[in-house]
């Protein structure tokens, strides 16, 4: 990543401009400390800070975490904001603690479909610091964030932050902190069942907006948007809970329910990238503001988000409900499959009677009979094809090679044409370019509409080419549009 001049990064430490949030760390050599850039710290000589693209980058170089201004709780300790895929899905599979047990660089490259010198490369420069440095980066903060918002024991600490030992965990953070992670406890009465986190981002966010597209698509028992807050169940690894987000200042707030530490970072993972808070939506604004009739959806909406999925197998099926059908039938759809399929769970679990089920799985949906399924049989084909593909595969809806790659094995299937490959991509995978040419609303939008009617997916495709690679959120600024006209 290429970082703005050191004049441009110093001012905005002077000016605590929150802007560079998440985008630039700042190291003291005075000190030994880096900070980000709002740090309300007194100012250090401008011949004494250096400037890093990532916080791992900074302690790479051998700087600690300011204790003051919080560096895990930045929009994010490990951001990137640049336009490599292959650097954005090693990122994802790292959050996803691929890099936390016994797996190394080399399988994270196999993963990624590229040689381990290549991913290396790409991440020196995107990041100044190597895979495995963002790993241990990622580690120790969110084990940090964890000791001062939680009461978690230290053991579980260790376990949720993907250490192997207690003793490797306590020597980590007395290497980076100078001091054992106990003297580092707020004392506070919280339930042990819970954990709340606060998820950063840079501002402008635009929850109302966020909240809205997914309480219109909520499935009945398995989420529920209520009083500005998204609430839903989750399932890893046989494991049932549920998380609940709200707003908060400049931060998201999450409340997890799961009985297995160990899943917590990646729970956490998970939710940046379904709230897409990792999104540089000023770049990605002004880039598109160059197009005169998006200009005015920028405008009005400059924090807009493309929300993303908890999870690629249940967006694949929400897909295919999707076809050709309303938003309100699609998600009526849906909840007639966890009707049948889903998983029952108690208020115990989930901390809200109203949230009863949990979406299926593959396997629980080839077990499940749907030939009474309300929709046409050929849909009912590419449902069915879709979930044996993907049991006889757990790997079929990860990252694994290139987007184009995950895109062309989910195309193979039955079912699944153009629409609705795209449309996966932008949700599940997060592919920031991703475009459903052939969507109805996309085509009746008057910023696209041409003389006599609507374009066809082609001219669209043309007509968006200005827009690469934000084309998910010019798409995004479109559909809330034609929402809003509409009244939903």
């Amino acid at each position: 990543m290429t970082l703005p001049p050191n004049d441009i990064c110093y001012r905005a430490l002077k000016t605590r401009d929150p802007a560079l949030d998440g985008r630039i760390f700042v190291a003291v050599t005075s000190t030994g400390i880096y900070c980000r850039p709002i740090c309300p710290a007194r100012t250090p000589k401008q011949a004494n800070v250096r400037f890093y693209p990532s916080a791992a980058a900074a302690q790479e170089a051998g700087f600690r975490p300011c204790l003051r201004c919080r560096p895990e709780i930045s929009p994010d300790a490990a951001a990137w904001r640049g336009t490599s895929n292959t650097v954005s899905r090693a990122l994802a599979l790292i959050s996803e603690g691929l890099l936390d047990g016994e797996s190394g660089v080399e399988a994270l490259a196999e993963r990624l479909g590229v040689g381990e010198r290549q991913l290396r490369r790409l991440f020196d420069q995107h990041l100044g610091a190597p895979p495995i440095a963002v790993a241990q980066t990622r580690r120790i903060l969110f084990a940090k964030q964890l000791i001062q918002d939680t009461q978690l024991s230290m053991t579980d600490i260790a376990a949720a932050s993907g250490f192997g030992s207690v003793r490797r965990f306590n020597d980590a953070f007395r290497k980076l902190y100078r001091r054992a992670p106990s003297e580092l406890r707020r004392r506070r009465s919280a339930p042990l069942s819970t954990t709340t986190l606060k998820l950063g981002y840079s501002a402008p966010y635009d929850w109302d907006a966020i909240v809205s597209f997914l309480g219109t698509r909520a499935i009945e028992g398995v989420e529920l948007v209520e009083n500005g807050r998204y609430m839903r169940t989750i399932e890893i690894d046989g494991a049932y809970g549920s998380v609940e987000v709200a707003p908060g200042r400049n931060h998201l707030v999450a409340t997890i329910r799961f009985p297995k530490v160990r899943a917590l970072l990646s729970i956490v993972a998970r939710l940046r990238r379904l709230f897409d808070l990792d999104a540089d939506v000023a770049s990605i604004g002004a880039h598109l503001s160059s197009d005169a009739g998006l200009a005015p959806l920028v405008s009005k909406r400059p924090g807009l988000r493309t929300p993303g999925a908890w999870d690629g197998f249940e967006l694949a099926c929400r897909a295919i409900f999707g076809q050709q059908v309303t938003v309100t039938a699609a998600r009526k759809l849906a909840g007639h499959l966890v009707v049948r399929a889903g998983v029952a769970v108690s208020a115990d679990v989930t901390g809200d009677a109203r949230l009863s089920k949990v979406f299926p799985n593959a396997a629980h949906v080839v077990a499940t009979d749907l030939s009474t399924m309300p929709m046409p049989k050929a849909r009912i084909a590419a449902l069915i094809a879709l979930a044996q593909a993907a049991k006889d595969d757990p790997r079929l809806l990860d990252p694994v090679g290139t987007f184009d790659e995950a895109l062309e094995r989910l195309l193979a299937l039955p079912g699944f044409g153009p629409w609705t490959a795209q449309y996966w991509a932008l949700r599940a995978l997060r592919d920031s370019d991703a475009f459903p040419a052939a969507d109805v609303a996309l085509l009746r939008h008057p910023v696209v509409a041409e003389k006599g009617g609507r374009p066809t997916p082609k001219a669209l495709l043309a007509r968006a080419e200005a827009w690469r690679p934000w084309r998910a959120y010019a798409a995004q600024h479109l559909w809330t549009s034609d929402a809003e006209a509409a009244g939903g």
